[in-house]
């Protein structure tokens, strides 16, 4: 009876092959030629010049990032602890406050560290670092934190009945069953590390540039795009490795444990001093950078003023002297972008799901392409794009739709996810009572299945929209002069001399910061009610 339903509703395979082919001719069309192309053009490249300096440039990507790693870890597993062991008063709102470094635009970090670190700390290789840890703490509590809700409570107590000390028992009980996790958010955490570009280039400067930087610098300024290509496959083959080694050693700390052992209230005094403290360091942590963003850009050098914000519609820093971009027109800019950048992801995004979810055996191939973009950095990406798209009949770099495109190829994989999490999560009895019903296969998907999506496709929509927002890597690469979004604009305003420009830059990363802010909890409410109605 079973397989006589699964049959009645299975889907034609013509129908499914139409479902893929739009998100097949995207990542083939617009990630793997492109990084074809960057492999072939470096290949041909008979030049060494971009590699005399790489060592000297990969060390230091390396080595800050595995030191941002570390810190990172060290940093995070006490919020991770005690928003995964412990229930108090305000504890969704500290796990909000955590998870918002994540979600903001690398921009938006570098300006909010620039505007709270003291000017010697500028073009160091430690406000890097800082920023770093500060941008990646989520990943640790939700990795980290999701494996310590399920280890029993009764291990620790037991060591600790056994006469060992708090530390010894973290370091013989706990650490062995985190492994997994632990390497899952340190490779994580290594890879937004040794790709970041918008930190990397506010914060460290030209004087520590990381590979991302060095790409973006070969491309845009010295016009150096064979050797920016050069750079960019030895990062890919770096990534390659680091990826593999990390999921070895993942796989070999792998570990059953059972079922979640849930949370409870601190019951000692010491307990509740430790959350306590714990919970007020977080949000000191998480809201004193973004404090100073926004306090930065009343500041002119004369005192507290409104001129920053009063300004940004002008196009000159005083009479004669030009500013070189127009600050508001890279509001509009951006949002245009993200709109369009948005309806590109939540098409391709819904129909790979779709895709995927009725054919999990040819489905496989089609998730792990949409999701080889999360690996590769976005310069990378934009570089691919902008030498594979550079002759006719596919000379496509002055369009203005080469930019979203680019930002739809990021979010495509986060759109993915979302939907393929609710899909997985409906009955099947339902397809099946369709069927029965006489419903034609067709007809029961789109009645089951694509109805169920349409709030979790509103959420992706949206999140593709706030990536799309704050996206600078690729944008750096493709971006052009008359088209600047955000982001280019706060890093040009930024390198201006002068408090003006500057207060400017960070008025700009706090309308930025602003807009990001309402997309994604508009995309989070209606993610939830979108798995409400699952």
């Amino acid at each position: 009876m079973d397989r006589h339903r699964a049959a009645l509703n299975r889907l034609p395979r013509s129908f499914l092959v139409a479902l893929a082919t739009a998100p097949v001719l995207f990542i083939t069309g617009f990630y793997a030629w492109p990084v074809i192309t960057l492999l072939w053009s470096t290949a041909r490249s008979s030049g060494t010049s971009p590699f005399r300096h790489v060592r000297e440039v990969l060390w230091f990507t390396t080595w800050q990032a595995v030191a941002s790693t570390v810190l990172t870890m060290l940093v995070g597993l006490p919020p991770a602890y005690v928003l995964a062991r412990y229930t108090f008063r305000g504890r969704r709102a500290l796990l909000a406050v955590a998870t918002v470094p994540f979600v903001l635009p690398t921009v938006v970090v570098g300006a909010a560290f620039l505007a709270l670190l003291p000017q010697s700390w500028h073009g160091t290789a430690q406000a890097m670092i800082v920023a770093h840890v500060f941008f990646n703490i989520a990943v640790v509590v939700r990795l980290v934190g999701a494996m310590i809700a399920v280890i029993p409570h009764d291990l620790v107590g037991a060591a600790r009945t056994l006469g060992a000390s708090t530390a010894r028992s973290a370091r013989v009980v706990l650490l062995p069953l985190l492994a997994p996790a632990l390497w899952s958010a340190a490779a994580v955490i290594f890879l937004f590390c040794f790709t970041s570009f918008g930190v990397a280039s506010l914060l460290g400067g030209p004087t520590h540039p990381t590979l991302e930087v060095e790409i973006a610098r070969r491309a845009t300024q010295l016009g150096d795009v064979g050797g920016a290509a050069a750079l960019s496959v030895v990062q890919l083959g770096v990534l390659a490795v680091i990826i593999a080694w990390t999921s070895r050693r993942q796989r070999r700390a792998a570990v059953e444990l059972p079922g979640a052992a849930g949370s409870r209230r601190p019951r000692t005094r010491r307990e509740q001093a430790f959350v306590g403290g714990v919970a007020v360091a977080t949000v000191l942590a998480v809201g004193t950078p973004i404090a100073a963003l926004v306090s930065r850009s009343f500041d002119t050098g004369h005192g507290w003023s409104m001129s920053a914000w009063t300004k940004l519609g002008a196009t000159e820093l005083r009479p004669g002297v030009g500013l070189g971009l127009d600050p508001l027109a890279s509001i509009g800019a951006s949002l245009r972008f993200a709109i369009v950048a948005a309806l590109i992801a939540s098409t391709i995004g819904f129909l790979a799901a779709a895709a995927i979810n009725a054919s999990p055996r040819a489905g496989k191939a089609l998730d792990t392409g949409l999701m080889l973009p999360l690996g590769t950095s976005a310069v990378t990406i934009g570089l691919g794009m902008l030498i594979t798209f550079d002759t006719s009949p596919f000379d496509w770099r002055a369009r203005w739709w080469f930019i979203p495109l680019g930002h739809a190829l990021v979010a495509v994989p986060f759109v993915v996810r979302s939907l393929l999490s609710v899909l997985r999560a409906t009955p099947g009895d339902l397809r099946a009572a369709a069927a029965t019903l006489g419903a034609a296969p067709v007809r029961a998907w789109w009645h089951v299945d694509a109805r169920t999506l349409r709030r979790p496709l509103l959420a992706g929509a949206g999140f593709s929209a706030a990536i799309s927002l704050g996206e600078f890597g690729a944008t750096t690469v493709l971006s052009r002069s008359g088209r600047e979004t955000v982001p280019i604009a706060i890093a040009r305003l930024l390198g201006r001399s002068g408090a003006l420009p500057r207060a400017q830059a960070f008025a700009m990363a706090t309308i930025l910061l602003a807009l990001t802010t309402v997309v994604v909890m508009a995309s989070a409410t209606r993610e939830r009610l979108g798995s409400d109605d699952a």
